[in-house]
């Protein structure tokens, strides 16, 4: 019990540093919604496009990870894009909540090859604290130590900028989040890092099934490697599309995420399945955790819904989303 207690503490605290400054990228982006990736999405599509995401982490473990989060993204005009993203982030006794306002601008390349770029930015703002009323007594401190006496709350800002390459069904992302350090007192910069850049790719290919039979397969990998300790984690993600006359299609997929010097340890896989009906979209992926911690949680749970709306097409074609026809 103590083991498992120790790993638990170690892992809380590495998602905290990971967390900090950055929304908890699991498999929210897959539930076609790649906003959660990177500003350059923002506009890409032919409608307003709302998506609402609940992830609950390590069901079963007191205080383990929770996040709510939200996002919404529109063209302007015919080759430019805006995008928000809320979130309130809950680890232990930390908490975090923050905004994102993103700006995209898509150009064509190749108009006949359907060859695109866009480049993306966003400014983020995250409000930082500790919930000090969580904090109780017990037999080996009877007392609660005094220099506690606020909730240490810290308001950072920041920019992530992004660029995006797409060829008719590949797509590769390329982001750089946190460009700026984060400041911090003297008393923390032994404890916390004040460098939380960090590098995300996404890349992919959308592939056509046979003529009339509406299937898309996407075979895709996301990597993410934060500066401030060289530490760095790949998904590798597979999913079907099943499309209908009413362009409404139901999907799946799975999802396998590891640390990349441990390839054959995963540290969470997981099926996905989801559905637009209509303007209404509705996801849900479910992640095993694979360490130490399976025999304690019932896993990560994500609930992604969301409303497409207003549609509207752009008459330039590096704003519509990618054929499946």
């Amino acid at each position: 019990m103590q083991k498992l207690f120790t790993y638990l503490c170690f892992l809380l605290v590495t998602f905290t540093y990971a967390q900090e400054l950055n929304l908890p990228v699991f498999t929210q982006y897959l539930a076609d919604n790649n906003f959660v990736i990177s500003p350059t999405y923002a506009g890409i599509g032919d409608n307003v496009k709302l998506r609402a995401n609940g992830l609950t982490q390590w069901v079963g473990i007191k205080n383990a990870p929770d996040n709510q989060s939200f996002y919404g993204d529109v063209r302007i005009a015919d080759r430019s894009g805006i995008g928000l993203s809320l979130y309130n982030d809950r680890n232990g006794n930390t908490i975090q909540t923050g905004a994102k306002f993103s700006f995209a601008h898509h150009l064509v390349l190749d108009y006949y090859a359907k060859m695109y770029l866009s480049l993306g930015i966003s400014y983020n703002i995250n409000n930082f604290r500790i919930d000090i009323n969580n904090f109780n007594t017990t037999y080996e401190n009877p007392t609660i130590d005094p220099y506690i006496t606020d909730d240490r709350r810290t308001t950072n800002h920041n920019f992530d900028v992004g660029a995006l390459f797409r060829l008719k069904g590949l797509f590769v992302s390329l982001n750089v989040n946190n460009i700026l350090e984060k400041k911090l007192e003297e008393s923390e910069r032994v404890f916390e890092p004040n460098l939380l850049l960090n590098y995300q790719v996404y890349a992919g290919y959308t592939i056509l099934g046979p003529k009339k039979s509406g299937l898309e397969f996407e075979p895709s990998i996301f990597y993410q490697m934060f500066t401030s300790d060289k530490r760095s984690a790949t998904d590798v993600n597979f999913k079907v599309r099943k499309y209908d006359r009413k362009e409404d299609y139901i999907w799946g997929g799975i999802s396998y995420r590891f640390l990349n010097d441990q390839f054959f340890k995963p540290l969470n896989i997981g099926p996905m399945v989801g559905f637009k009906k209509s303007l209404f979209y509705f996801g849900y992926a479910y992640q095993v955790t694979t360490n130490d911690l399976s025999a304690y949680n019932s896993g990560t749970h994500v609930v992604t819904i969301g409303i497409d709306f207003l549609q509207g097409i752009s008459n330039c074609p590096c704003t519509q989303d990618p054929v499946h026809h």
